[in-house]
C-alpha cells in the first residue's frame, strides 16, 4: 500500500508485529517513529525504515511525555507494544509480576493515547490502532496460559471501545484489532507447529488500511487482522454496521 503521509507512532516496534507494522506504514510514506525498551532493536528499526528511535517504557508516565514532547503531534498512534505475563498457576507468581502485566498492556495505552489524543484533536483529526488480540474474547484453555494477558487485552479492547465512542464526534478515530497468532519472540515455544499461525503481513496492512480513513464508520468495533481484511471489509462494512457485528457483546437468546 502507498500514498499515506503524515506522522505515526509504533510502540514496542523495535521488533516483532510492530517493527512490521513500521516497516508497512513507512513503504506507504509516513514519517514513522518506533519506541520501545531496547534500544539496539528500537534504533536499528529506525535506522532500516529511515525514522526515529524513542527509548523507554509505555508504562511509565514520564517516558511516554518525553515521546510526546519530542515528537509533537502524530496523526496516527499505534499502541502495539505488550508483554504475555507470568505463566500459571497464577498465585505461585508474585503479586506484582502479575500486576506488570496489566501496566504494560493496558496502563501503557491508556497513557498513549492520553498524551497523544489531544494533540490530534487540536490538529482536526487522527488515527488511533489499539493492539488487543483473540484473547480478549477468546479465553485461551492451553496448559500454563496466563490469566494476566487474557485480561489485560480484554480491557485493552474495551477502554479501545469506549474512548471511540467519545473521540469520534472530534475525529479522532479509535480501532481494536487482533493481529492473530503470530510468530514472534513473545510466542516462540508457546504453541505448536500446527497452530492457527497467521501470516505476519496481515496485521501490518489492517493498519496502514486504518491509517487512510476508508474505515473510520468501524471505529471501535474488534478487527482481526487475518479474518478482517481490507478486501473483505471493504465488502462486509455496511453488514457489519447494520446488524451490529464485530462487536464484543453480550447476547441473550
Amino acid at each position: 500500500m502507498a500514498g499515506l503521509d503524515g506522522r505515526a507512532l509504533v510502540t514496542g516496534g523495535g521488533r516483532g508485529i510492530g517493527a512490521n507494522v513500521a516497516r508497512e506504514l513507512a513503504a506507504a510514506g509516513m514519517a514513522v517513529a518506533v519506541s520501545g525498551r531496547t534500544a539496539g532493536q528500537v534504533e536499528a528499526v529506525a535506522a532500516e525504515i529511515g525514522g526515529r528511535g524513542l527509548v523507554g517504557d509505555v508504562s511509565r508516565e514520564q517516558d511516554v511525555e518525553r515521546w510526546a514532547a519530542e515528537l509533537g503531534p502524530v496523526d496516527l498512534l499505534v499502541c502495539n507494544a505488550g508483554i504475555e505475563g507470568p505463566a500459571e498457576p497464577f498465585a505461585e507468581h508474585s503479586v506484582q509480576e502479575w500486576w506488570r502485566t496489566f501496566e504494560v498492556n493496558v496502563l501503557g495505552v491508556y497513557l498513549c493515547c492520553r498524551a497523544f489524543a489531544p494533540g490530534m484533536i487540536e490538529r482536526g483529526g487522527g488515527r488511533i490502532v489499539n493492539v488487543a488480540s483473540g484473547a480478549a474474547y477468546l479465553p485461551s484453555v492451553r496448559p500454563g496460559a496466563s490469566t494476566a494477558y487474557g485480561s489485560s487485552k480484554a480491557a485493552v479492547h474495551r477502554f479501545s471501545e469506549l474512548l471511540a465512542a467519545q473521540l469520534a464526534p472530534q475525529d479522532v478515530f479509535v480501532f481494536s484489532i487482533s493481529p492473530g497468532l503470530v510468530r514472534t519472540e513473545m510466542t516462540a515455544g508457546s504453541f505448536p507447529d500446527d497452530a492457527p499461525w497467521t501470516p505476519p503481513e496481515c496485521a501490518p496492512r489492517l493498519v496502514a488500511a486504518l491509517a487512510t480513513g476508508e474505515f473510520d464508520a468501524l471505529a471501535g468495533r474488534y478487527l482481526h487482522a487475518e479474518h478482517d481484511p481490507p478486501e473483505a471489509l471493504r465488502q462486509r462494512l455496511g453488514a457489519i454496521l447494520r446488524d451490529d457485528t464485530n462487536a464484543i457483546r453480550l447476547r441473550r437468546p
